[in-house]
């Protein structure tokens, strides 16, 4: 392993463990925007380390930081470090933090703790499928925490708390700001879900406050979390939950950068960088014609390995596509083949079983 990676990871370990640490602590000041603060931080650091351990750098060309936490969710998706599933958690996370960090947001006890043990999940599967690592073995062997209170299912949690901002809404208690608080942190893991703007404006809380006093069912206010599950698997010290879809949610087409984008959002058009080339422009890089190149294509099954080629639908025009990892393959496969016979077997028009010529 590197020694940045590796210096990275281990940082990433620290916050986790901190993290974990400040969530069983049995006082409550400022424990909620710690524990959001050190996890977030912690997955930075994870997905950095696992960015370099793959051989992909972590910094652009002339720029003295590094890329932030959006860019390496990006690269993560891209080298299928993580899922599209495994990036709206760390969106949630990373928002949520957010909001703890630089104004107001009122988390339940419940929603808490899905949220951290969510991304102990994914910091233990990222951990093991990159480095080979049990994050087992950098924890106590003991089961935490002892609580007054169950974790619940999502939909149950979210109806719950729906409710409490109903009654903070009501007219005998006007405790708009307390609602508002609430709101926000509901806001954001729907948004993160559904892949719009992770951070509400007052405006926004203001509609969702007025749907909610009204006659409105939470599910179809907050339609990203009533499309999800949190499936679970084991018990007690070895609990891991992860969040999975009930059915598709839609990715928008929108150009990287917008306003109110989520890095899922912006998925496809990562996709269009990551598989930048056309077969032209493949086959000038490699110096072939583009019929030969084709010919190599099958002959390597390029097209069945999305490390280098994909299709791409826009509207209704589909594109292939190759990615620049492709280059390097194909020169570095070149001195072993024989062209000659690739070009008789798999040159474009060729009938099957049909007679050459050496």
């Amino acid at each position: 392993m590197k020694k940045e990676a590796k210096i990275l990871l281990g940082k990433a370990i620290n916050s986790l463990v901190l993290s974990i640490e400040h969530f069983n602590r049995p006082w409550d000041q400022g424990r909620p925007e710690t524990v959001l603060i050190l996890l977030d931080h912690s997955f930075e650091l994870l997905l950095k380390a696992t960015i370099l351990h793959k051989g992909e750098k972590i910094r652009k060309k002339r720029e003295n930081q590094t890329i932030g936490f959006d860019e390496c969710i990006r690269k993560a998706i891209s080298m299928k470090i993580i899922n599209s599933e495994q990036a709206l958690v760390l969106q949630t996370i990373n928002s949520l933090r957010d909001a703890a960090q630089h104004y107001i947001v009122e988390i339940s006890e419940q929603l808490l703790y899905l949220k951290a043990q969510m991304g102990v999940t994914l910091f233990k599967d990222i951990l093991k499928k990159t480095f080979q690592k049990d994050i087992t073995k950098e924890l106590p062997k003991r089961v935490l925490p002892l609580s007054t209170m169950l974790p619940s299912d999502i939909t149950m949690l979210f109806e719950h708390e729906v409710m409490e901002v109903r009654k903070l809404l009501s007219p005998r208690r006007r405790k708009s700001i307390e609602a508002f608080a609430k709101l926000r942190a509901l806001a954001i893991v729907d948004g993160s879900i559904k892949g719009e703007k992770l951070q509400p404006s007052q405006s926004d809380l203001r509609k969702l406050a007025k749907k909610i006093s009204g006659t409105h069912d939470w599910k179809s206010i907050f339609s990203g979390v009533s499309s999800i599950n949190v499936t679970s698997d084991g018990t007690g010290y070895f609990l891991s939950l992860r969040m999975t879809k009930k059915e598709g949610i839609p990715v928008q087409l929108v150009p990287e950068g917008t306003p109110g984008a989520t890095v899922v959002a912006i998925k496809r058009i990562n996709e269009l960088s990551f598989y930048s080339l056309s077969l032209t422009q493949l086959a000038k890089k490699v110096g072939l014609t583009s019929p030969k190149t084709t010919a190599l294509i099958k002959s390597l099954k390029i097209k069945k390995d999305d490390e280098y080629f994909k299709q791409i639908t826009i509207g209704k025009s589909i594109f292939p596509r190759y990615s620049e990892k492709l280059i390097n393959k194909i020169k570095e496969e070149l001195p072993k083949i024989d062209m000659k016979k690739v070009w008789q077997t798999y040159r474009p028009g060729k009938k099957k079983n049909a007679f050459t010529v050496n």
